[in-house]
């Protein structure tokens, strides 16, 4: 029996992202390049397609286990 693999990446694409200022759908996601800190999440880099095909980058972060 093998199981599927799955990384963050993979589980963020598709999802869709909300906030304030965009809403729309994460078509790609990599660890975030630069050093930032969550307490206990790790910081991904998404980009978001919102309305009209707007693209945007955000930051968000991933809690980590526990």
């Amino acid at each position: 029996m093998s199981a599927n693999l799955y990384t963050i990446q993979d589980l963020l694409i598709g999802k869709i992202y909300r906030s304030n200022s965009i809403v729309g759908e994460i078509v790609e996601a990599q660890p975030h390049p630069k050093s930032v800190y969550y307490s206990n999440a790790t910081p991904y880099l998404v980009r978001v397609r919102g309305e009209g095909a707007n693209y945007q980058f955000r930051t968000i972060a991933v809690k980590d286990n526990e």
